[in-house]
């Protein structure tokens, strides 16, 4: 009975998360990155690797720079292969979850960094693991963001009127 009720109690960290994330979807994206930073501050490089990827996953979200950005979703990609989040895997199923996600965003880093074979791998990557998402609004919404990347990739490879897609801010 303690292990199933230890089981049901929020993860006070990734509340936490949830907290700054939604600061930062009400328009606060400095204050959101501030508070990231110190979350990550407080877990470090060895924390747990689902709160690393969560925290990796937000703080990309919040660069101005499309290098710092695609270094933060790196290391959410990192933390969640380490976790077991790979569709591969059979690991943290709540790290899996994010995986087309993650891919999905690495793409378009790649795209708004003017590289578009990179951004295609990744792009291929989201599309095999987005298959496993539930026909739910979250994963209504990873496939319509690969669909729309797709298309800017198009043939060419470089996305008419702009350097990249927009990401969620």
């Amino acid at each position: 009975m303690t292990e199933r009720q230890e089981q049901a109690a929020p993860d006070a960290l990734l509340t936490r998360i949830g907290q700054v994330v939604m600061l930062h979807h009400a328009g606060d994206r400095e204050e959101a990155r501030r508070r990231l930073l110190g979350l990550w501050a407080e877990i470090g490089e060895d924390g747990d690797p689902l709160h690393r990827c969560t925290l990796a996953h937000y703080l990309a979200d919040t660069q101005d720079d499309p290098g710092d950005e695609l270094a933060w979703d790196l290391r959410a990609l990192t933390a969640a292969e380490e976790a077991g989040g790979s569709p591969a895997y059979d690991g943290a199923p709540a790290v899996r979850g994010l995986y087309p996600s993650l891919q999905l965003n690495l793409a378009a880093d790649y795209l708004r960094l003017g590289r578009p074979d990179a951004a295609r791998a990744h792009l291929d990557r989201a599309r095999g693991a987005a298959r496993t998402l539930a026909d739910d609004r979250y994963g209504e919404g990873v496939r319509a963001a690969i669909r729309r990347l797709e298309a800017q990739l198009g043939e060419g490879g470089t996305p008419p009127g702009g350097p990249g897609p927009p990401r969620r801010r």
